[in-house]
């Protein structure tokens, strides 16, 4: 049986393209199934799985859970707000004590760039990394790069991508930047310039700060929300001049005079990155994002955990 090259998954970075291949076949098996009217696999019975969220989620979250629910596992939900670590205790110890009620599989978020690297290098369980900081966030990558090729009805050698939006306080940009290119795809970003990272360029990303240009250049534009929560200065003068340059509504589209396909993480800040006829609209695969997003979490929990049982 394939496998994966890797032992836990804490980032796109250290994929390569069989896996990701891998990902979405097994992604695909999974979307049939939980459209059957039986929607469970008897699969991970004997698989224990923690959420450890020390972030607050609720669509990451909630994907998770339903996906090891619809994988038939054990779930444990762990939230750092009504826990020990509140009364000083460090992450190791808040994990191994998890782990000390056997469980296999730890997915976690975390504010801290590289804890569940931390994590794999410190206990004896398979690690996902459901978000960390500013870096990455694998799985919702994988999820778009799987909504883009249902979208297109092909696979993203070649295709036009563009990263609107706050890429500089995003762990989805970068995530979704090396995935894509391990896929093939041409890459872009486009934002006000004080929310493009100075490194963008050494990653082989080229910056386009004309939203209509930049529209006009993709085949999916995949628009992310403004993080207003991770800004402690002023990154733009005001939301209202925000929307005027870099929001999309339904006359920058009907000037294209081509359908792009529309893509946001969530949630979305209606009339501030997207106006409601956009979000709403046929163009854009929002809610189909949301649906492959348990897929593809079946798929990666599923994956490594057949590692476990072969150990």
């Amino acid at each position: 049986m394939k496998q994966l090259s890797v032992e836990n998954l804490l980032g796109i970075k250290y994929l390569n393209k069989t896996d990701l291949e891998l990902i979405f076949e097994t992604a695909s098996h999974f979307k049939e199934v939980i459209n059957r009217p039986i929607k469970k696999v008897p699969s991970l019975r004997d698989i224990t799985i923690a959420n450890l969220f020390f972030e607050n989620s609720t669509r990451t979250k909630l994907s998770f859970e339903l996906a090891e629910k619809r994988l038939s596992a054990d779930v444990i939900n762990f939230s750092a707000g009504q826990s020990s670590v509140k009364k000083g205790e460090t992450l190791i110890d808040t994990v191994n004590n998890i782990l000390a009620m056997k469980v296999d599989i730890v997915v976690m978020r975390h504010a801290s760039v590289g804890a569940g690297i931390f994590l794999s290098r410190h206990v004896d369980a398979k690690i996902i990394n459901a978000g960390d900081g500013t870096h990455e966030h694998p799985t919702q990558a994988l999820l778009d790069s799987f909504s883009m090729r249902e979208a297109l009805n092909s696979n993203l050698k070649g295709k036009k991508i563009v990263i609107v939006g706050d890429v500089l306080h995003s762990r989805v940009a970068l995530s979704n930047i090396f995935a894509l290119q391990l896929q093939g795809a041409e890459v872009k970003v486009c934002g006000p310039t004080t929310l493009i990272p100075r490194y963008i360029s050494s990653l082989g990303v080229q910056v386009e700060t004309d939203l209509k240009k930049a529209l006009a250049w993709c085949d999916v534009a995949n628009v992310l929300r403004v993080q207003h929560e991770r800004m402690d200065i002023k990154y733009f003068p005001s939301t209202r001049e925000y929307t005027q340059l870099f929001g999309i509504n339904r006359e920058i589209l009907d000037s294209l005079h081509k359908d792009i396909v529309i893509m946001h993480p969530g949630p979305i800040n209606r009339g501030v990155e997207l106006t409601s006829d956009v979000a709403d609209s046929k163009q854009a695969i929002i809610l189909n994002q949301v649906e492959n997003g348990v897929a593809v979490r079946m798929a990666v929990i599923y994956l490594l955990a057949q590692q476990i049982k072969r150990a």
